[in-house]
């Protein structure tokens, strides 16, 4: 989906994950590039793509990040899908032990 979106990103947030024991399978395809999440994500206009990667050695460990195109695209959509997010962070909530927002970054090399 990223190679292909055509958009630029200016904006990304990074997650770590570890996902429960046994939901492994679940939880990738809920934070995968066409998960519950990107689905969401995808009624912003501002929105680029979601890229879920597991750690080479530590298998339990996964990282989530989401492009957008800008900052104000981000805030903009946080704030007209407040209810929406918060719904699928509960649902999804059962399927991870662990979950930490990293950082959020601006691009520098555009």
């Amino acid at each position: 989906m990223f190679a292909d979106s055509g958009k630029k990103w200016g904006y990304v947030i990074a997650w770590e994950f570890r996902p429960k024991a046994g939901a492994e399978r679940p939880f990738e395809e809920a934070y995968g590039s066409n998960g519950i999440w990107a689905q969401l994500f995808q009624h912003s206009n501002g929105f680029v793509a979601t890229e879920l990667s597991r750690d080479s050695t530590d298998m339990k460990r996964y990282l989530t990040l989401d492009f957008w195109e800008s900052k104000a695209a981000y805030e903009k959509f946080r704030a007209e899908r407040a209810a929406d997010y918060a719904a699928i962070d509960a649902q999804c909530g059962s399927l991870t032990e662990f979950e930490r927002e990293l950082g959020r970054f601006e691009r520098v090399d555009r």
